[in-house]
């Protein structure tokens, strides 16, 4: 018990992470399928579809935008601030921070001070790979269909359809970042460390 109590967070949102992904799975099976039937093809096994370019490169798009966001969130919030947010460092003790930035340049190595970022980062290019090869699979199977050549990977990247897809995602992860820095100024969730104090007025920054 004292197990699932101190990592519950963590343990409820994997569980989420896994129905989710499995949903998806199933539902993009269908969609594939369907596909499949439309085109007068065999649409294959479920266990097939799961090695699919169409499921990874769904997979990887989504990956990519998230890890993006909260890579770039963690850069962006130690150089600039939002005052009365809960999700920003106060601007008024820029002068202590820096002062703790200092002795923790003197106490740790840089790959230390920055692991978060970095490794948000290596998730990103991992997740963009991804996205990248499935969609790439996806894209010379439907080529294929139509008897055209395969094309090459810079071709793929030059293509429109897979810039569309990224940015499509990556504008509402920072729209979505950007709506909780504005609603903590202003609103409260009681117990949650991503909000103030209920009693906290509107101008305190931090939670």
């Amino acid at each position: 018990m004292k197990f699932l109590r101190d990592n519950g967070l963590s343990l409820v949102l994997a569980g989420l992470f896994l129905l989710f992904w499995a949903g998806q799975a199933v539902m993009g099976f269908k969609v594939h399928e369907a596909d499949a039937r439309l085109h007068q093809r065999e649409p294959g096994s479920f266990g097939e579809y799961l090695g699919s370019g169409h499921f990874w490169q769904a997979t990887g798009e989504n990956w990519e935008s998230e890890f993006l966001q909260m890579g770039a969130y963690v850069i962006l919030t130690t150089f600039f601030y939002q005052r009365g947010s809960a999700e920003s460092l106060d601007p008024d003790e820029a002068e202590k921070e820096k002062a703790e930035n200092a002795r923790a340049k003197r106490t740790s190595s840089w790959v230390y001070r920055n692991s978060l970022s970095l490794a948000m980062l290596a998730l990103f290019l991992a997740a963009f790979a991804l996205h990248t090869a499935g969609g790439l699979a996806e894209w010379n199977d439907e080529r294929a269909e139509h008897g055209e050549a395969a094309e090459s990977l810079l071709a793929f990247w030059s293509d429109p359809e897979f810039w569309f897809q990224s940015f499509q995602n990556w504008q509402s992860e920072f729209l979505a970042v950007l709506a909780i820095v504005m609603l903590s100024i202003f609103l409260r969730q009681h117990g949650s460390p991503e909000s103030k104090k209920v009693t906290d007025p509107n101008s305190k920054t931090g939670a």
